[in-house]
């Protein structure tokens, strides 16, 4: 048995995004000592690097939630979860396009920018201005 500060650390995980976790219903609810220190095992710590994983992978919390429940049925078809995959990779290939969007408005601003004066930058005249972009670009990380 673990505490939470060492299950944190094995994961790179800090403490209160184990407890989120727990209050979100993601890990389950821990063991306590009679002083009501958290306890944890070693389903614990591979059910929290899963999720650790699934999020540097780029899952929403919903997602992940889905996954989990398809490990703790190990009898139900592998096609849910490579169907859950194939959202996030369409997900990641979409923010991949806006970003190379916005990289291509981003060297053309700084392009067009002659190192003149404030009063003449082209990197400010695009940003106060919208209608200066090539592209309709939206906020990335959404």
């Amino acid at each position: 048995m673990i505490t939470i500060g060492n299950l944190g650390q094995k994961t790179g995980t800090k403490v209160q995004t184990i407890r989120y976790y727990e209050q979100i219903g993601l890990l389950p609810e821990p063991g306590r000592m009679a002083g009501g220190q958290r306890r944890y095992g070693e389903a614990d710590l591979d059910r929290l690097s899963f999720i650790r994983h699934s999020r540097q992978l780029g899952f929403s919390l919903e997602a992940i939630r889905e996954l989990l429940d398809l490990a703790d049925n190990p009898d139900r078809s592998c096609v849910d979860a490579d169907s859950i995959a194939q959202r996030q990779l369409r997900h990641v290939q979409e923010r991949i396009l806006r970003l190379r969007a916005l990289e291509k408005e981003l060297k053309r601003m700084i392009a067009g920018c002659t190192g003149d004066t404030i009063a003449d930058c082209r990197v400010l005249e695009v940003l106060r201005d919208h209608s200066e972009c090539l592209t309709a670009h939206q906020k990335i990380g959404a």
